[in-house]
């Protein structure tokens, strides 16, 4: 028989091709995203010497992708986690989308520690929500559910913690995913071991229990083996629909509970690391092992000319016990850490590899924030034209990763958490708004009515406070801060005593 003269073969055999051009043509996209990982958390060094921190860890394939991409040595996030992660689906700052805290029950706030002068404002504690009529969360068109509409397999792998239990927030495949692997309103697993079956039991609903990896239950699997395992075998989907995918393989990594990866733990004892230290070390290569598994995947399957891949992390390392060391250290040469607006608890490892045009082994200086991806990525995968029902601040990060561009950006970015994470040495982790313009850090304690200025470009761990020699500089800021924070609708802390917000930066400068 002549295929050639059958028109239903001609038919499926031109479809075919389509699809494939169509699949060429939109670039796959995997988002991989680490929890409380910092930016000293690694061995590819993102400062201009190599620290200890960097000798201590092993991520061989962050190293690999860092020599194949670009590394962004100024990338920015929130200061916890569901912020960041509504930040980036939305492309909204935290100012606008006021889901200032992280999320847990529904019209629940998690702002559980009582402060003697403050209480944090009516934020939105529900998170993010396909329902516009539901209260305290925020509704907004979603970048996953613009990617699907574009033609994208809508992949969410592990953590997602967008909204609050009780809420459609708290699923996934509400906000434009049309995969979920593990993902439900919780911040973190109860347990990363699978002879726990990561937190679940019969009769007992956990909701720190993670979801739907039922067959790896009773097993010496890794939880962060068993989500890879599942998002290869969900990018075995998106090939056989031969359609382009997104994946946001969003690690439940490394925040507690710091269960050891047995796989990694003998080297970390012999460097004579505590033993949650240790834990913790096996976590972050671990993850590591989880990147370099992808990575493997793209090779073997040829996906890797067509796959752009980006690492980034959605807070600052944690500072606190078990870590090992001094309290708010681990981020050295960087102060503070997770909940803090000090760089610590902001500034994230970012790379991005885009075969044929992110230049190889190259260093970007300038400096980005978590919702300048909902652009860019968009902006990747070819959609050009869309709507949105929120107001965006994200900017596409294009012409840094084509290398074009001007040299240096001053374009204001800013920080607000009127809320009360930990309590903290002076109260560095509560009630705390922020900016940075060029090379210029403005920090805004609303507690004590307190401002502190930063030359960061001269003072990265931010020990030299100039807000008394640079008065000039200091009311320049505070009023840009000021502008910006109303321009969004910021909200700021309640005082206790007059029951009215706290006062604008501006209004503390003579």
């Amino acid at each position: 028989m002549n295929y050639l003269k059958n028109p239903l073969f001609i038919f499926l055999l031109f479809l075919t091709i389509s699809k494939a051009n169509a699949q060429k043509q939109q670039p796959n996209i995997i988002f991989f995203l680490v929890d409380d990982m910092g930016w000293q958390d690694t061995s590819v060094p993102f400062w201009d010497t190599i620290t200890p921190a960097n000798k201590k860890f092993h991520t061989p394939n962050m190293e690999r992708l860092a020599k194949e991409g670009m590394k962004f040595t100024n990338a920015y996030a929130a200061s916890v986690c569901t912020p960041s992660r509504i930040s980036l689906m939305t492309g909204m700052n935290v100012a606008r989308h006021k889901v200032s805290n992280w999320t847990y029950g529904k019209n629940q706030g998690t702002d559980h520690l009582d402060d003697d002068k403050l209480i944090p404002p009516k934020w939105n504690v529900n998170g993010l929500s396909p329902d516009p009529g539901l209260e305290n969360s925020v509704y907004a068109t979603t970048l996953p559910s613009l990617l699907s509409d574009a033609g994208y397999y809508t992949i969410q792998c592990g953590k997602a913690h967008f909204g609050a239990i009780g809420t459609p927030g708290a699923d996934p495949l509400n906000l434009g995913f049309l995969k979920n692997i593990g993902g439900s309103a919780a911040g973190n697993p109860s347990s990363f071991l699978g002879e726990k079956n990561y937190g679940n039991s019969p009769g007992n609903m956990n909701p720190k229990a993670v979801p739907g990896l039922d067959k790896y239950w009773g097993t010496h699997t890794f939880l962060t083996e068993a989500i890879t395992r599942e998002a290869i075998l969900s990018l075995d989907t998106a090939r056989m629909m031969q359609k382009p995918f997104f994946l946001y393989m969003s690690h439940f990594a490394v925040h507690l509970p710091f269960d050891a990866d047995d796989r990694f733990m003998s080297k970390y004892k012999d460097q004579g690391l505590t033993e949650p230290e240790a834990a913790y070390a096996t976590l972050v290569e671990g993850m590591d092992k989880s990147l370099g598994d992808l990575m493997d995947y793209l090779q073997e399957k040829d996906l890797v000319e067509n796959t752009i891949v980006i690492f980034m992390s959605d807070n600052g390392g944690y500072t606190r016990e078990p870590r090992m060391g001094e309290m708010d250290t681990q981020n050295y040469p960087l102060r503070a850490g997770k909940g803090s607006l000090y760089e610590g608890g902001v500034r994230e490892p970012m790379i991005v590899k885009w075969p044929g045009i992110v230049k190889p082994g190259s260093v970007e200086k300038r400096y980005v924030i978590i919702e300048d991806f909902f652009p860019t990525i968009l902006e990747m995968a070819g959609i050009n034209s869309f709507e949105t029902v929120q107001q965006r601040d994200g900017v596409s990060m294009l012409p840094y990763l084509k290398g074009k561009g001007k040299k240096k950006n001053d374009r204001a970015l800013i920080w607000n958490y009127p809320n009360k994470w930990y309590p903290g040495p002076s109260g560095i982790t509560s009630y705390v708004s922020a900016m940075r313009q060029g090379k210029w850090k403005l920090i805004y304690f609303q507690k004590d009515g307190r401002l502190e200025l930063y030359d960061l470009e001269n003072d990265l761990s931010e020990r030299n406070d100039l807000s008394k020699t640079n008065p000039k500089k200091l009311k320049q800021m505070a009023h840009l801060l000021t502008s910006k924070l109303k321009e969004r609708g910021a909200q700021l802390a309640i005082s206790k005593v007059t029951g009215e917000q706290v006062a604008y930066p501006i209004d503390l400068v003579k």
